[in-house]
């Protein structure tokens, strides 16, 4: 069994996006990401915080707007219409969820596709599925980046996906189609969820519940990605899947912390870094 560390591949992405930054910079090009951060949730905090340290590591110009929970839909659209403008500002994320009373769906319509680093715009998401696109959601790419790291092809395996939100598990399937694996979405839902998971040899689990996928969900041999982060019940910090239990059976699995997580914010590095270059050249 090898654990994926997500830690040493993100490493190398935001040192490869380091490499070319100081390229675009003798062009005289800075890139710049703006991120918007409204009301007070510690979660999207820690993200946030986590989003400028990588982007003073790779040599970004980073801009934070932390709005109060009051902030009405007309400022935040105002605001991001306002950076849309911005010559200096090529990539903008809103961290989600929202406070209540907030549109996210106009909020992501709002951002300019061109401008749309974490690929939630309807324009971008319809680009995913036909195969042709610009940026990919950072979670998933980051995912896909991992199994290209540690050389697990993704052809012809029957790869499953538990979840279907739009923000991992509906692009996670079709990144794996587009890579010519078998995908099966499974959900809330579905019947005989284990005889189905059993029979991965790529299993995904993306459902935000602690240590949901047990050791008699997994095959032998399977290639376990976790992507969850919630609290197990002393409040530490676990996956979606019962890491302990389901280990042994795998041939790869990632671990949480250090796992997922620090590819993500690689991902959002790198199409931060592919938005500098479209909007300049």
């Amino acid at each position: 069994m090898t654990i994926i560390d997500g830690k040493k591949v993100s490493a190398s992405v935001k040192e490869q996006v380091a490499e070319e930054t100081k390229k675009l910079k003798e062009q005289g090009i800075v890139p710049g990401l703006a991120v918007i951060l409204v009301g007070d949730d510690p979660a999207s905090r820690v993200y946030v915080n986590n989003k400028k340290k990588a982007c003073e590591l790779v040599g970004f110009k980073s801009e934070e707007y932390a709005l109060p929970a009051t902030t009405t839909q007309e400022e935040l659209l105002s605001l991001v219409r306002d950076l849309n403008e911005r010559k200096d500002i090529n990539g903008i994320l809103c961290q989600l969820p929202l406070p209540k009373g907030l549109d996210e769906n106009a909020v992501i319509e709002a951002i300019s596709p061109m401008k749309d680093v974490d690929a939630f715009h309807k324009q971008n998401v319809g680009r995913i599925m036909l195969g042709d696109y610009d940026f990919l959601p950072c979670t998933p790419a980051g995912i896909m980046e991992m199994l290209h790291a540690y050389g697990i092809s993704v052809e012809g395996k029957r790869c499953v996906v538990i979840g279907r939100s739009n923000i991992v598990g509906k692009p996670m399937a079709m990144l794996l189609l587009h890579e010519n694996g078998t995908v099966t979405i499974c959900h809330s839902r579905t019947k005989n969820l284990a005889e189905i998971t059993r029979e991965a040899e790529i299993l995904v689990a993306a459902v935000g519940r602690a240590k949901f996928v047990t050791a008699d969900m997994v095959g032998d041999g399977a290639v376990v990605i976790d992507v969850g982060m919630n609290r197990d019940e002393n409040g530490k910090l676990c996956g979606d899947v019962d890491f302990e239990n389901v280990k042994d059976k795998c041939s790869y699995i990632t671990p949480v912390p250090g796992g997922v997580g620090p590819m993500t914010i690689a991902t959002l590095m790198k199409n931060t870094l592919k938005a500098a270059k479209l909007q300049n050249f």
